[in-house]
């Protein structure tokens, strides 16, 4: 009787192992999915394409107005606590930081390091001791629970390729009272931008209520502000707004 060698023995394990390996990855409704989204629904909507639009200088913005009139809608106020997640180099971050004041914080929270190092650099440079930096996950913003008045997403939750895990982590972080501030454009996604009923329907589904919305000029969009209401939904009962347009009858 022959005996396997142990070099073919593993070779066969191997063949094996590799066959295996793509069945599991298809059986895995979270492939691909950093950790902070599995065991959340995956989004309803196209992914942004790969060219941004680009903004208006910060001159031409502050000519127009948005970051006041903006700041005007969300109500910011001295003494407040305030994020600004999605901060690049920091349009808004230096602007709350003085309207928020000596008693007030403004966390900046991103995911690109290298916009983060150069709005740290311009913090450092005009000296404004009130403001933090931080660095974020694509599906969690990582803010420390019950530390904010207002939370900022200005331009940029159209980008967020898993909204119901991010918005799930993000509601937490609200004090009572707090709301989250958006401002973003009536577009396709895929275009930059984010049709308000979709807006209205991913925030429904992690427990938020619209509390007020305006088109205004000044923004290039519009404003929308939210209030967390109800108890956290667990991730697994959070119905996606696919199924919520078909159980209602309306368009997704």
């Amino acid at each position: 009787m022959t005996t396997a060698r142990p070099g073919l023995a593993r070779l066969a394990l191997l063949a094996v192992l590799l066959a295996v390996m793509p069945a599991c990855r298809r059986d895995d409704p979270d492939a691909g999915r950093p950790a902070s989204a599995r065991g959340f629904p995956r989004a309803d909507r196209a992914s942004p394409s790969a060219d941004a639009p680009a903004f208006a200088t910060e001159a031409l913005r502050d000519a127009q107005g948005e970051a006041r009139e903006v700041m005007r809608l969300a109500r910011i106020e001295p003494g407040m606590t305030v994020a600004d997640i999605g901060a690049g180099e920091g349009y808004y971050t230096m602007r709350l930081a003085p309207a928020v004041g000596r008693k007030g914080r403004v966390l900046a929270e991103d995911i690109d390091r290298a916009a983060l190092a150069r709005l740290g650099d311009r913090v450092t440079r005009e000296r404004l001791d009130n403001i933090s930096i931080k660095q974020g996950d694509e599906a969690d913003p990582r803010l420390p629970a019950g530390s904010f008045d207002r939370v900022f997403l200005v331009h940029m939750y159209h980008e967020v390729r898993e909204p119901y895990a991010f918005l799930w982590h993000l509601r937490p972080s609200l004090r009572p009272g707090g709301q989250v501030i958006v401002v973003d454009i009536d577009w396709p996604t895929a275009e930059h931008g984010i049709p308000p009923a979709l807006l209205f329907c991913e925030f429904a589904a992690v427990g938020f209520r619209l509390g007020e919305f305006v088109r205004k000029p000044e923004l290039t969009g519009y404003f929308a502000r939210f209030e967390a209401v109800g108890p956290q939904p667990q991730p697994a009962d959070i119905r996606p707004c696919h199924e919520r347009a078909k159980a209602t009858g309306t368009a997704g």
